[in-house]
């Protein structure tokens, strides 16, 4: 408590900008030049910072200033406080000229269709001067956004996280998987396919430990086949579709309401394949302790209401 109060009273933005340079530079005298300050203001200030938290936040080493596991994590609130305040001056601006805000979304690529765009058509409706960002990527970095304070929410899965307990999650619908191939390399199947058929094809999958590869290399165990040592590994979408498309026996497993969008284009063709594995769910993801802005509040309002909640 003596902490916090000392901080409250004490603790100035410079200090915490310094603390990003030093990071950035690893260097006091480089780190000070940024700042436009002496080598010796900027001692003086890393100095008070290190009192008040009582502890040293940097080592130093023949490579310069590196941070230490307590100089990590004020560093990592120190930009993350930096990223409030700029996303507060812009929204403040924003509000000023008539432009009704800012809203930064991420977003898993099987959300997008069925959850997010029919969100975002209400959002518009209700606000149609508000400037919305939309992300799409994994949820591990997605969620590395979210901490910086880049994205105001993430529509993913919060359980990749090595701490999930620090985020808010609402479960909003299951995530359904098909198997794809490119339209054009293929034919319409007369009866169902089973995963052990496609195992003369090459797979374009999703980065290792992302629960769209281990689903797929768990539905490969139980069909009594090894994960394949030539797969494609990508995140994302566009480059997925891309080499369906061009190449011949290439296979991938994509979120059901994608798969479907690529199809009715004729892009894609959705193989009949029985998949024994249960659905993943995804659900909004924000930061426990956060301050959501409005528009933030209303679009998840908009999610919950279309998933029934």
């Amino acid at each position: 408590m003596n902490t916090v109060q000392t901080l409250l009273s004490r603790l100035r933005m410079k200090q915490l900008q310094l603390l990003i340079a030093l990071d950035e530079h690893k260097s006091l005298h480089k780190a000070a030049a940024v700042q436009a300050i002496t080598q010796s203001a900027a001692s003086k200030a890393l100095h008070e910072l290190e009192t008040m938290f009582e502890a040293e936040l940097f080592d130093r080493s023949a490579s310069g200033m590196i941070p230490n596991q307590y100089g990590r994590r004020v560093i990592e609130y120190a930009r993350l406080l930096t990223t409030d305040l700029t996303l507060l001056c812009q929204d403040i601006t924003d509000i000023k000229s008539g432009r009704g805000g800012r809203l930064a979304i991420g977003a898993i690529m099987g959300a997008i269709p069925a959850v997010v765009v029919p969100a975002l058509e209400a959002l518009r409706e209700n606000l149609p001067n508000v400037s919305v960002e939309i992300v799409e990527d994994t949820s591990a970095r997605m969620l590395s956004q979210l901490d910086d304070g880049r994205l105001d929410l993430v529509i993913g899965r919060s359980a990749v996280s090595a701490q999930p307990s620090k985020y808010r999650y609402v479960k909003l619908a299951d995530e359904p998987l098909s198997v794809v191939m490119g339209y054009r390399h293929s034919t319409r199947p007369r009866g169902n396919i089973a995963i052990r058929d496609l195992a003369h094809c090459q797979w374009v999958t999703y980065p290792s430990k992302m629960p769209l590869r281990e689903l797929l290399e768990r539905e490969l165990d139980l069909a009594g086949l090894d994960m394949p040592l030539n797969t494609i590994s990508t995140a994302s979408t566009f480059v997925t579709v891309a080499l369906l498309n061009q190449g011949k026996d290439l296979v991938s497993l994509l979120p059901t309401d994608i798969a479907e969008l690529f199809a009715q284009h004729k892009m894609l063709r959705i193989l009949p394949v029985d998949l024994r594995s249960s659905s993943q769910t995804f659900g909004i993801v924000t930061r426990k302790g956060s301050v959501l802005s409005p528009m933030a509040e209303r679009f998840i309002e908009l999610l919950m209401a279309r998933a029934g909640r």
